[in-house]
């Protein structure tokens, strides 16, 4: 969540600066993950005042404009935005402005007429992802002032990691009580009064009090929805990620973001008849406001009229009844869902919400009225309006209540390891909103609405920990001795195999365990896989059978970031499931894709050579020498489903099946967008155990090298060659080196020559030429007969 540091000061005095707020709020849970100003740098930029707009003389599309700067001055600027017009003031970037992306501003002629300067968009001063004009500033923006100063561009903003069970802390007062609770200040948020209007209801009904136990609407007549948002507001949103649409819908984002409360609001005039909450029933459909219609289930809790669903309770609501620019009068609505009616239901569904996020989190039960008043509050002075009374519906018996939790001193010394005094444990307790009474053995204390994670005394002992002692808690040695297993001698070390790639230039990524099931199906298809019950995400969710999907993603994000040369690879786990078993297996996956050198001086920029199978192989042998026993394995050519044919195979150890090299089909080349075919391998783990080491004598007798050229078919494949070779020469063979292959003129069709050089030696003696020439003519005769070879003169 993006908490801007002036909105978290307007409901808490914070005594700390914005770096050292963000270290404390990590020590106390919630983990900063980045500190940035409110807009990107940029200088140069200036309120402007268009004090005159007319049509570009040579180009229809565009205007010259003469701009105010203040003091007197104007200056001339040709701009092609439509909404340029006189009295607007807007951001100009005058001559040596520098925007974001390094764009620097000068002078210069369009279409022969000079221009001073540049009218900016929100978009490219970085305030915006895209923009239908240039920034339109309020009638009172002074011009010539600074503008990053008049919109306090340079305001940190915290971007906070609010784990799962703090669905409290998802907006600014739900920080603000952290803030508080941590500096000893006191909540001073801006006040609501409540609407005192006339006493014009809608009716609601609940007709699923487990899931909706309360429900608080409001009318409000004579609202001008096409009023603009205040800049103040726009940009708190903006802050807070999110974008500013109508002066309706940025107030229920607002109070979402300040009191932690979803709301939505309906055009009273679509509506038809009574509000009812109920479950959905077989079949029905709903639209979307995203305009995307879904099927219901009976497990999912729906917002009706009379005409039938107008919203999917806690997560969206429908295009029927949505405000619009000619919306006059709306109902707010402001409810209490269950976490338990609308956990899953989204993703279900492919959506995941702001609302959906917060509610099924859990959300303060005791709010709906006051969020209700706050958007009125706010609403009122920028699109007018009257509001009636808020009617709350609700069932009392189903809203929860937090119930008393027992915390015992010496359970809290036991487990904290040293005494916290009682008054620092109540402080503590009672800082957080709890009520805290004293007993023989301890305390009870009874957590606020909003605390759904205080159940047990294990919670008040963390509490009691980050708050008061967690600095202070002593360091002591393991009570019981610890013994550490020797890792078996032929079990590769994780580092060591890591090591190895990362020598070769590889970086180790980490993915998800759960894929793309689409990405998954086109590498893999008609292969089961694990399917998850209840996802993150529709394109997380299901298991990965290969580390390949997660490796193929973050290859791609690094293409779209402009990285040429990429090198990759990852170490987990994949899981094959078949027959209703799955399987957890240990694996090595990486990937090259791109140039097959860095950029330097000594390789040619242009063209640049892609990685292609043999340097993946390379890199592959590299590190399978580190077991010790790279001549167990073999590389033979087979076909897989994402793999190119004829540029793949399977790699073997000691003839058993271990893993697989290729480079990626090109059908999946051109789907996946890769500029350059990656190419991939995969490996299990445990084919990679090392051989025990034995030492054998170096021999004191020189080396004698013979050259053969031998020409075979085709088919033949260099390890067979070496095979029969290794079989002939017995053990006297020391190396045997490939150093040239031939196709061409004066061979016949379908055969191949292979120019090899063997090299013999004896631990014992020297090899006479008698010794060397019957052991060629032992080699020549083997592969005569088991390979249909010949001598090549």
């Amino acid at each position: 969540m993006r908490i801007p540091y002036s909105w978290l000061a307007e409901w808490v005095k914070v005594p700390w600066q914005a770096k050292e707020l963000g270290a404390r709020l990590t020590m106390a849970g919630f983990e900063l993950e980045t500190l940035e100003p409110a807009a990107p740098p940029f200088s140069g930029v200036v309120v402007a005042q268009i004090l005159s707009a007319e049509r570009h003389p040579s180009a229809d599309k565009l205007q010259v404009c003469r701009v105010s700067v203040g003091r007197g001055e104007s200056l001339q600027i040709v701009c092609g935005a439509a909404n340029a017009r006189a009295g607007l003031k807007s951001a100009l970037a005058i001559v040596g402005a520098q925007l974001p992306g390094d764009v620097k501003i000068g002078a210069a002629k369009l279409r022969g007429i000079e221009s001073q300067g540049m009218l900016a968009s929100a978009k490219e001063l970085g305030l915006a992802d895209s923009s239908n004009g240039i920034l339109e500033l309020p009638a009172d923006a002074p011009p010539g002032k600074s503008l990053r100063e008049y919109l306090s561009l340079d305001e940190p903003v915290l971007e906070i990691n609010i784990t799962p069970n703090r669905g409290d802390a998802m907006s600014i007062l739900g920080i603000a009580r952290e803030v508080a609770a941590l500096a000893g200040a006191r909540i001073t948020g801006p006040k609501s009064p409540p609407a005192r209007g006339r006493a014009d209801r809608w009716p609601v009904k609940l007709a699923a009090p487990a899931g909706c136990p309360r429900f608080a609407g409001c009318i409000v007549r004579g609202v001008n929805n096409r009023a603009a948002t205040p800049v103040w507001m726009a940009e708190r949103l903006r802050r807070s990620g999110l974008r500013s649409i109508s002066p309706i819908v940025d107030v229920t984002n607002y109070v979402m973001l300040e009191l932690g409360q979803p709301m939505h609001a309906y055009d009273l005039a679509k509506l038809q008849g009574a509000i009812r909450v109920r479950l959905a029933r077989a079949g029905e459909t709903l639209t979307l406001l995203d305009g995307k219609t879904v099927s219901l289930s009976p497990d999912m809790l729906l917002i009706s009229d009379g005409e039938g669903p107008i919203g999917l309770a806690g997560i969206m609501g429908g295009l029927r009844t949505s405000v619009t620019a000619d919306t006059a009068d709306i109902f707010f609505e402001s409810a209490w869902f269950a976490p338990q009616a609308v956990q899953g239901r989204g993703r279900r569904l492919g959506l995941l919400t702001d609302a959906s996020q917060r509610f099924e989190r859990g959300v303060d039960p005791s709010q709906q009225a006051r969020a209700i008043e706050r958007a009125v509050a706010l609403l009122e002075p920028i699109a007018g309006g009257t509001a009636a009374k808020v009617k709350v519906t609700e069932d009392k018996a189903r809203i929860p209540r937090r119930a008393r939790v027992a915390l015992r001193a010496t359970q809290l010394q036991r487990l904290l390891g040293l005494k916290v005094p009682a008054a620092r444990v109540v402080k503590a307790l009672t800082g957080l909103g709890m009520q805290v009474k004293s007993t023989p053995t301890g305390w009870h204390a009874t957590p606020p609405p909003h605390r759904f994670d205080i159940a047990i005394e294990a919670d008040l002992i963390e509490e009691v920990a980050r708050l008061a002692v967690w600095q202070e808690i002593p360091e002591t040695d393991a009570l019981g001795p610890q013994r550490f297993r020797m890792l078996p001698e032929e079990q590769p070390g994780e580092r060591s195999v890591l090591e190895a790639l990362a020598a070769r230039g590889y970086e180790e990524a980490v993915t998800y365990a759960f894929v793309d099931p689409a990405l998954q199906e086109k590498l893999f298809p008609g292969r089961p896989a694990l399917a998850i019950s209840n996802p993150i995400a529709n394109d997380l969710s299901v298991m990965r059978v290969s580390l390949w999907p997660g490796l193929l993603r973050a290859a791609l994000e690094n293409q779209h970031r402009q990285q040429d040369r990429i090198r990759l690879f990852e170490h987990g786990n994949r899981f094959e499931h078949a027959g209703g078993v799955t399987h957890e297996i240990d694996t090595l996956a990486g990937l090259a894709c791109g140039s097959r050198l860095p950029e330097q001086w000594g390789v040619p920029s242009v063209p640049r050579i892609p990685a292609d199978f043999y340097d993946v192989k390379s890199d592959l042998a590299a590190l399978l020498a580190g077991t010790g026993a790279s001549d167990t394995f073999a590389f033979e050519a087979g076909e897989l489903a994402p793999l190119h044919p004829g540029r793949s195979a399977r790699v073997l150890r000691r003839g058993i099946p271990v893993g697989w090299i290729g480079e990626l089909h090109p059908a999946l080349v051109k789907e996946l967008d890769f500029t350059y075919a990656p190419v991939v391998f995969e490996l299990d783990m445990g084919a990679l155990a090392v051989k025990r080491a034995l030492f054998e004598d170096i021999s004191r007798f020189p080396q004698v090298r013979r050259d053969l050229a031998v020409v075979v078919d085709e088919s033949v494949t260099l390890s067979a060659l070496a095979e029969r070779v290794t079989l002939a020469s017995s053990s006297l063979l020391r190396g045997l080196r490939v150093f040239d292959v031939y196709r061409g003129p004066g061979l016949e069709p379908g055969r191949k020559s292979i120019a090899l050089g063997l090299i013999f030696q004896d631990i014992s003696r020297t090899l006479t030429d008698e010794d060397v020439e019957r052991l060629m003519t032992s080699v020549v005769s083997d592969l005569r007969e088991s390979l249909n070879a010949r001598i090549r003169e």
